[in-house]
């Protein structure tokens, strides 16, 4: 079988470099920080085997890249439903599914997730699910805290996480519902 051919962007942030990948289709395939791109790699190891992934250096500015960038500038909304394709388990794009229905300024703990896909009693296994999400930002794993709304664990950093969620309070349209802690 051929390898899948992703499009690599490294892209300036507020918060360092990003990688973006995407496929020929435009969808989004995996978003990281440079200084973490060993674990990016990890990942795509894991959800496409050994080898089954090659990157190329972008020939022009992804639709990815574009969203991600309005993002950074404030407009939360331009990462609302961008295409995405991940590999995963069934569980894992479970739980990927339902990070993207947090809205930008809110937060949810694991146990929260955990009832919303139904399997209360997998905290641990959303989790775990959170943390192997390969499209962070779009799939805003970042909006999960701990049951004692402390932030926990974030593949790029708890200040980036901190960061990210600062930022999206700012930019959150008025008058929306609530975080919800528990």
């Amino acid at each position: 079988m051929p390898a899948l051919i992703l499009a690599l962007e490294r892209v300036a942030t507020p918060l360092g470099q990003m990688l973006v990948l995407t496929d020929a289709q435009q969808r989004l395939r995996a978003v990281d920080w440079e200084d973490y791109e060993a674990r990016m790699h990890t990942l795509l190891r894991r959800q496409y085997g050994k080898n089954a992934v090659r990157l190329d250096t972008a020939g022009q500015p992804s639709r990815a890249r574009r969203a991600l960038e309005a993002y950074f500038d404030g407009e939360l909304a331009a990462i609302d439903g961008f295409p995405v394709a991940l590999g995963g388990t069934e569980f894992q794009r479970q739980v990927w599914q339902a990070l993207r229905g947090i809205a930008g300024g809110q937060t949810v703990t694991y146990g929260t997730l955990a009832h919303r896909i139904e399997r209360p009693s997998a905290v641990r296994a959303v989790g775990l699910a959170n943390g192997a999400n390969p499209a962070g930002i779009v799939i805003p794993c970042h909006r999960v805290i701990g049951a004692n709304a402390s932030l926990t664990g974030y593949g790029g950093g708890l200040h980036r996480k901190r960061w990210l969620l600062e930022h999206e309070a700012r930019h959150a349209p008025a008058g929306g519902p609530p975080s919800t802690p528990g």
